[in-house]
């Protein structure tokens, strides 16, 4: 098995900041990226500011949840919530500076509560997305016409 995987997404523009998501292999119906900014009406679906959060969520989520599994445990209920500050950089561009997540679990049993701990140390790294944020993503960009 090889040290590399590889993935394609796509966009096509719908109609001026409103995207429709390609995502390769994966039938998803109706996802969008809007950074309309028109957020008093209703949104296609979220900016990319927000998708980062989400990705953040569900990344962080799944990894726990995976860690629990590997240990036969179960939870409850789960819910997460990122608070994503956003500034101006050094250079006066507008930037995601810091993201605050809080993973709110419910495990009603005891026993697995105290199991889960084992989780709890260690489910951040097997997160892909975090820790590639982490570290800095390489990112380069041709602008093709």
């Amino acid at each position: 098995m090889s040290d590399e995987m590889k993935t394609k997404v796509g966009l096509s523009l719908k109609e001026e900041m409103i995207f429709s998501c390609e995502l390769g292999d994966m039938k998803v119906k109706d996802c969008y990226v809007d950074d309309s900014h028109t957020e008093e009406v209703d949104m296609l679906g979220p900016n990319p500011t927000r998708m980062l959060g989400l990705a953040l969520l569900g990344c962080l989520s799944a990894s726990f949840i995976f860690c629990l599994k590997k240990k036969n445990l179960t939870l409850d209920d789960l819910k997460a919530e990122a608070e994503l500050t956003i500034a101006r950089n050094k250079k006066g561009f507008w930037r995601v500076m810091k993201i605050d997540v809080d993973l709110n679990i419910r495990i009603s049993d005891p026993d697995t509560r105290k199991r889960a701990d084992q989780c709890k140390k260690m489910f951040e790294e097997y997160c892909i997305v975090t820790q590639a944020v982490r570290e800095g993503i390489d990112v380069d960009v041709n602008l093709n016409y």
